[in-house]
C-alpha cells in the first residue's frame, strides 16, 4: 500500500476501509434517487441504476488513483434536478440534448481548470452569491421532494396547495421523520436507512411489490449510453444552461473540497489546499465520462466528510467507496422496487442540508439581501436553477450600478452577467 502513502498520512488499511465504507453508506441514497429523477425524462430506469453506480465508481476511482484523496464522486443532487426539471421539462429539450449540455459543460470546466481561468471565475463571483446558489438549490430540491411525495400538489387558484393525506403520503412523512431522527443522532447512512425502512413498511402494507430476486446481472446501459446529442446542445438557447451547469458544479466542488480539506489534512503550510487543481480536473473528467455513459453532472460529494471523520486520509478510502458502488450494481432488483414515496423524503433532507448555507449570508445588508433572495426564491418559483442564478447575477450588477459601486464588480463578473442577460433573452 506504499502507493497511497498510508504511513505518511498517519493511517492504515483497516482505518481507510472503514472510512470508505462509511462514505458509501452516507451517499448510497443517490443510487435510488438519481434514477428516480432522471427517469422522469423517459430515460430507462434500469440503465440509470447501472450508470449511476458506474459514474460513481469511475469518478471516485479517478480521485483515488490520480489524486490520492479521500473524496468520493457521484451524479450530483441539484444538478440532476436541473437536468430534468429545467432543461427537459422547462425548456423542452430531449434528454439526449440535456446529456450533450452536460458533456459540453464538463469540457469547458476541464479547460478552465487546466488553464487556471477557473480561479478567476471563483474570485469574481461574490461569496454571498455562491452561498445563495447552494441555498436556492436546497430549497428547489426540497420543493421537488414535497411534490414527489404528494404533499404539495397543483392548485388552480393558488398555483400550489396541500395534497390529500393518502397512505403513501403518510408513509413518506414517516420516512422523513425516520431520516431526520437518524441524522439528528448522527447515525451513519441515516438517509439510506430511512429509504430502506420506508420501502419495507410499504411492502408490509402491500404498497410495494416484492423483488423478483436479490442479486442479478446489472441492467444494460445500452438504452442511454453514448446517446447524447452534442450538436443539439450547441444552440444559443443552451448557452445559459451550459454555464449554469458549470457554475453549479464549480461552486459545489469547491465548497465540498474546502469543507473536507482541513479535517483530511489536505492543507499545506501556506494554507493552500493540496492538489486542488487535480481534484477539480478529476471532477470535470468524471462529468464528461458520466455524460457519455448517460447521467447528469458527476461531482464531489460533501458526504465524503463522513469518511474523513472516521479517519480516511488517502485514496484507499475513496477506492473502497468506488468498489462498493461497483458491487451495488448487482443488487438492481432491490433498488428497482424502491418507490418515490421512499426517496422523496431523501430529497427534502438533502434540501435542508443545502439550505443551511443561508446562515452565512449577510441578509442585514440590503445590497446583499436583494440578489441573494432573488437567487434563492426564483429557483423553486420559476422551477429553474438556471433562472435563479441569472436573476441573482443580473440584480447584483444592477444594484452595484445604482449604488455607484461599479468598481466592486470584477471584469470577469461583467462577462458572467452578460452571459446571464443572453440566457434571459433567449
Amino acid at each position: 500500500m506504499d502507493f497511497f502513502k498510508l504511513e505518511q498520512h498517519g493511517t492504515n488499511v483497516k482505518q481507510e476501509i472503514i472510512a470508505g465504507t462509511t462514505t458509501f453508506l452516507t451517499m448510497a441514497y443517490i443510487i435510488f434517487v438519481n434514477p428516480g429523477i432522471l427517469g422522469e425524462t423517459g430515460m430507462d430506469k434500469g440503465a440509470l441504476i447501472t450508470v449511476t453506480c458506474l459514474a460513481a465508481f469511475v469518478g471516485t476511482m479517478i480521485t483515488a488513483l490520480w489524486v490520492n484523496a479521500p473524496l468520493a464522486m457521484a451524479p450530483g443532487m441539484g444538478l440532476n434536478a436541473f437536468f430534468t426539471y429545467t432543461l427537459v421539462f422547462g425548456m423542452g429539450a430531449t434528454w439526449n440534448v440535456a446529456l450533450g449540455v452536460v458533456f459540453i459543460s464538463g469540457i469547458i470546466f476541464l479547460a478552465l481548470t487546466m488553464t487556471g481561468f477557473r480561479q478567476k471565475i471563483i474570485d469574481a463571483i461574490p461569496l454571498q452569491l455562491r452561498l445563495a446558489v447552494g441555498a436556492g438549490i436546497g430549497l428547489f430540491i426540497a420543493f421537488i421532494g414535497l411534490q414527489n411525495l404528494g404533499l404539495i400538489v397543483a392548485n388552480p387558484a393558488t398555483l400550489v396547495g396541500l395534497g390529500p393525506m393518502t397512505p403513501t403520503v403518510l408513509l413518506g412523512l414517516l420516512g422523513l421523520l425516520i431520516m431526520g431522527g437518524l441524522e439528528i443522532r448522527k447515525v451513519k447512512g441515516g438517509i439510506l436507512i430511512g429509504i430502506l425502512v420506508t420501502t419495507l413498511i410499504g411492502m408490509l402494507f402491500g404498497l410495494v411489490q416484492l423483488p423478483s430476486a436479490i442479486i442479478s446481472t446489472p441492467p444494460s446501459i445500452a438504452p442511454i449510453a453514448f446517446k447524447l446529442d452534442i450538436l443539439g446542445a450547441l444552440k444559443i438557447s443552451m448557452i445559459g444552461p451550459i454555464f449554469s451547469f458549470m457554475f453549479v458544479d464549480l461552486f459545489d466542488s469547491v465548497g465540498t473540497i474546502v469543507a473536507c480539506a482541513n479535517e483530511a489534512g489536505m492543507i499545506d503550510e501556506d494554507g493552500n489546499i493540496e492538489n486542488v487543481s487535480k481534484i477539480l480536473e478529476a471532477d470535470a473528467a468524471a462529468t464528461v465520462i458520466g455524460s457519455l455513459l448517460g447521467t447528469s453532472t458527476t461531482t464531489t460529494f460533501v458526504e465524503s466528510a463522513s469518511g474523513i471523520a472516521e479517519g480516511g486520509r488517502t485514496g484507499l478510502t475513496s477506492m473502497t467507496t468506488a468498489i462498493l458502488f461497483f458491487l451495488a450494481m448487482f443488487f438492481t432488483p432491490i433498488i428497482g422496487i424502491v418507490p418515490s414515496f421512499a426517496t422523496a423524503p431523501a430529497l427534502i433532507i438533502v434540501g435542508v442540508f443545502m439550505f443551511k448555507n443561508l446562515i452565512d449570508i449577510d441578509l442585514k445588508n440590503i445590497e446583499v439581501a436583494i440578489p441573494t433572495f432573488l437567487t434563492i426564491i426564483l429557483m423553486p418559483l420559476a422551477y429553474s436553477i438556471s433562472m435563479g442564478i441569472v436573476f441573482g447575477f443580473i440584480s447584483y450588477a444592477a444594484i452595484k450600478v445604482i449604488s455607484g459601486k461599479m468598481n466592486e464588480v470584477k471584469p470577469t463578473m461583467w462577462v458572467i452577467v452578460a452571459l446571464s442577460v443572453v440566457e434571459l433573452i433567449f
